[in-house]
């Protein structure tokens, strides 16, 4: 196929597929005129190509002489846009063309990261069947099982953790595939990866067990599967703040009642001296004054200012709490 039909097919198709018709028409109209195309504008038009599974087109490219792992200012290959695209024809004829699998991005993105990313099955299957590697970090240090972790794809961590993948490793903030999955509230993903060998216990960079990221980001479901697996109910993290420290402060009563009947301390201050209660108060939170008050916080306790739950309540102007808390004083 001569070069200037390639161009009008390629336009034709993205018009009619992506409504991409002003972005083909600007790359067509940069080397038009020109008696053959550039080795730089074959390879543009096999990564445009790549992106809407146009295999007929691709074929054509590679055979005028495009490189399959020719790459764009990102880093990405056509391999990668079509594994984006979900275009399996696309992935199987670049692969069996010579596109290197573990190709990386200008972020250390690969092949496998996209598919995981955007739930691929059978496109990450094929891609691990053709050697890509499981243990692959990003820049950020993120591999395939952190990423589908994070976005709850659960067919994919199952897919990955059969294929080698380690949930026990982590990234550069020390937080692992389990981690992302307990934060985000997957509790399917949560569970698979628990089961595989995930750490319960573990700690991230700033000290955040999953299940102070569980309370933090109010997620009951997955919080009842940690206590239920064992986690420590009274971990505290860099600040001394522990899961119901945090979801006090979050204001997720249920969550601070299902952590105190499990066994959480009350009392148990963070580095500034401040208590459950205490945050409670502040916020003028008399449910959670109640049920802290009911599971046996101090009253008379002070933060390292030398301020109770009551004067805490009384100085934000929270007079129904400091009622409450009145009544407590000894």
């Amino acid at each position: 196929m001569a070069s200037s039909q390639l161009k009008t097919s390629l336009q034709a198709r993205l018009t009619l597929r992506c409504g991409w018709a002003l972005a083909a028409l600007l790359l067509l109209a940069s080397t038009a005129g020109a008696g053959s195309a550039t080795e730089t504008d074959l390879d543009r038009e096999l990564r445009l190509s790549a992106m809407i599974g146009d295999t007929d087109t691709i074929a054509a490219l590679l055979d005028q002489g495009a490189e399959a792992n020719a790459a764009n200012q990102f880093g990405k290959t056509a391999l990668m846009m079509a594994v984006e695209s979900d275009s399996m024809d696309t992935v199987a004829l670049l692969v069996s063309r010579g596109a290197d699998i573990n190709e990386r991005t200008v972020a250390g993105c690969t092949a496998l990261t996209f598919a995981a990313e955007n739930g691929h099955i059978g496109i990450s299957a094929l891609l691990i069947e053709r050697g890509a590697h499981v243990h692959d970090r990003t820049r950020a240090g993120w591999d395939a099982l952190m990423i589908a972790s994070r976005h709850g794809i659960a067919e994919m961590v199952r897919q990955l953790l059969f294929r080698g993948a380690d949930p026990r490793a982590a990234d550069k903030d020390g937080r692992t595939a389990f981690m992302n999955a307990v934060a985000a509230g997957h509790l399917e993903t949560a569970q698979l990866l628990l089961q595989a060998g995930a750490e319960i216990n573990s700690r991230d960079n700033e000290g955040d067990t999953p299940l102070i990221m569980a309370a933090d980001n109010g997620h009951q479901a997955v919080l009842d599967l940690l206590l239920m697996a064992g986690a420590d109910v009274n971990a505290r993290d860099q600040l001394g703040m522990t899961a119901l420290s945090w979801a006090v402060t979050d204001g997720f009563a249920p969550i601070a009642r299902r952590l105190l009947i499990a066994g959480a301390n009350p009392n148990l201050a963070d580095v500034d001296g401040v208590t459950p209660l205490m945050a409670a108060a502040k916020e003028g939170d008399g449910r959670l004054v109640r049920v802290l008050l009911k599971h046996g916080a101090d009253p008379e306790a002070r933060d390292q200012d030398g301020r109770s739950a009551l004067e805490l309540a009384q100085a934000a102007g929270h007079e129904g709490v400091a009622q409450a808390l009145s009544g407590t004083a000894r």
